[in-house]
């Protein structure tokens, strides 16, 4: 009789397993031994497989384990755990399920083995269950584990990246939710212009820190920032110190939630007067000014360059790439970084602003200056050339007098216009060098040009050859 110690992986046995299992045949016996496992093995004491019964397709050459030491059909790793099953089924104790290697014609496989010893002739029967899904199961989920720990690692540098970059940064900012207005995050700079403690801006009422008369446009100004892209900033007064601050919002979701990020900015920062002069005098230039970073993003523009770009405010095209508003797309700006490479500085360039599928854009001059020292950023300089250009009178010899001048027209004219031009350009120096070799005989430069004398005085006529108007008189 089974007793508690001939249990399987701890399972109590039957309550009378004789009466319930004596009267088993051998057909059912076989049936029950072929049915609880995807393998059944049939070993003698020494380990010698006498018989096998698994599905051929998923267990390929199995029949080929039969007469061979099931210590020959497994791998290095496992033979230990094979020998410590036979062991326990000589001395008729069930073992645990354990995990082998087993060796096919397809490569390794695992598969889980329990021995049951068969009887008291010396034979076991070794029940396995085919663990190759399960491996894989457990290889993708070991994998995606480890694509959470990077990813985790990758969040945490970031975050640790962005908590310095908003902790050290001289310029104040708050994190603010849009449900309530509580500040969620404040940086050191926030504090100092604030007047309060040092973090004792977290979760404190956004409104109660402005004077209130200033609240409920504020209130107006942050609801605009959530809906809109981008807003005129607003001025408001601080209740502490009475100071008045410039506050600019944007709007953004997180988690399911709305958050405003609020850069403030003193009306009192004291600037040496020759820097306000000059910013005054870039501010109000008739010709438009962009500053961009080493990524050629927008950091600051005058209202000139606002205009012409068609923006409704300077926040609403600050941080975005110069490329989305000046120059034809993957042309013009390549050029103007080679220069700034070579030289430092790019003078005149003729280029484009707002070109897009359907517009060629306007006209436009360029000048550029490259910062040396620090972090790179450049200045250009952008003046409409558009409205001069169509107000040029057009000369009926207005067109290019040497390939140099055809050279100059790339970045001004498409190709297709050069083209034309060149053309205009090889018919009249043809036309010129037959006057001068017939000695101005139009007849006999007609007949070596195979044109007739009308085609021929209509062309001279064109390009003002020939002393026409002179003869007209």
């Amino acid at each position: 009789m089974l007793t508690r110690k001939h249990s399987i992986e701890g399972r109590a046995p039957f309550g009378d397993g004789e009466e319930v299992f004596g009267t088993l045949d051998a057909e059912t016996a076989t049936r029950l031994a072929m049915v609880a496992g995807d393998i059944t093995l049939i070993i003698e004491d020494s380990g010698k497989i006498l018989d096998v019964s698994a599905n051929g397709d998923a267990f390929p050459g199995v029949s080929e384990w039969v007469g061979r030491n099931w210590l020959d059909t497994v791998s290095e790793d496992s033979k230990h755990k094979v020998m410590e099953m036979l062991t326990g089924a000589r001395r008729q104790q069930t073992q645990h399920w354990r995990q082998v290697n087993q060796i096919g014609s397809a490569g390794e496989m695992p598969i889980k083995y329990v021995v049951v010893p068969i009887g008291e002739g010396g034979r076991h029967i070794a029940l396995g269950r085919d663990e190759r899904e399960s491996a894989v199961i457990q290889q993708r989920l070991l994998q995606a584990q480890q694509a959470l720990e990077r990813d985790y690692m990758r969040m945490r540098r970031i975050e640790s990246r962005y908590r310095l970059l908003f902790d050290s940064s001289s310029e104040p900012v708050l994190i603010v939710a849009a449900d309530g207005h509580r500040i969620k995050e404040a940086n050191a700079a926030a504090h100092r212009m604030l007047g309060a403690k040092p973090g004792s801006l977290e979760g404190a009422k956004l409104l109660g820190l402005f004077d209130r008369a200033d609240r409920e446009r504020l209130i107006a100004y942050l609801g605009s920032a959530l809906s809109a892209g981008s807003v005129t900033p607003v001025t408001a007064s601080v209740v502490e110190g009475a100071a008045e601050v410039t506050v600019s919002a944007t709007g953004f979701r997180q988690h399911g939630g709305q958050f405003l990020m609020m850069r403030l900015a003193s009306d009192n920062q004291s600037q040496a007067p020759e820097s306000s002069a000059a910013l005054a005098v870039i501010e109000a230039m008739p010709d438009a000014f962009v500053l961009a970073d080493g990524d050629r993003a927008i950091v600051a523009a005058n209202l000139a360059f606002v205009e012409l770009v068609g923006a409704a405010s300077l926040d609403q095209i600050r941080g975005r790439s110069l490329s989305e508003f000046i120059g034809r797309p993957g042309i013009d700006l390549e050029l103007i970084e080679a220069q700034l490479t070579k030289h430092g500085f790019a003078r005149n360039v003729a280029t484009v602003v707002g070109a897009g599928d359907s517009s060629r854009g306007e006209a436009v001059e360029l000048s550029a200056v490259q910062t040396i020292d620090g972090s790179p950023y450049t200045g250009f300089v952008i003046r409409s050339i558009g409205r001069r250009m169509r107000n040029l009178p057009q000369a009926a010899d207005d067109v290019p007098r040497s390939v140099e001048q055809l050279s100059e027209l790339v970045g001004q004219m498409s190709l297709k216009d050069i083209v034309r031009e060149s053309t205009d350009l090889i018919e009249r120096l043809c036309i010129e060098a037959a006057l001068s070799y017939t000695s101005d005989n139009r007849a006999s430069a007609a007949e070596i040009l195979g044109l007739s004398r009308q085609s021929l005085y209509s062309k001279l006529h064109r390009y003002g050859l020939g002393n026409l108007v002179n003869e007209t008189n």
